[in-house]
């Protein structure tokens, strides 16, 4: 699944709290960058399950630049900048 620079990735996986914050944390920043936060559950992935397991939420950018959990709006902000 390729996704575009105005996308940014939202690992996450079913009954998680943390996974609930950090989208709290996320949309106002994808709002206010005009971006789109794409949600995605690893529970039906065997391969995305192996590689984000304990990690999620993980926040993925379209260059391949990653930020697991704990994140704040500032340090999101900082990726999406050097990502530009």
């Amino acid at each position: 699944m390729s996704f575009k620079e105005s996308e940014v990735k939202l690992y996450t996986g079913p009954n998680c709290h943390l996974c609930e914050q950090a989208k709290a944390v996320l949309y106002p920043l994808m709002t206010e960058r005009g971006l789109r936060l794409i949600e995605i559950t690893i529970q039906s992935n065997v391969e995305l399950q192996e590689k984000y397991a304990i990690r999620i939420p993980v926040v993925a950018l379209a260059n391949g630049e990653e930020k697991g959990w704990p994140f704040t709006a500032a340090q999101i902000g900082r990726l999406l900048d050097g990502a530009s």
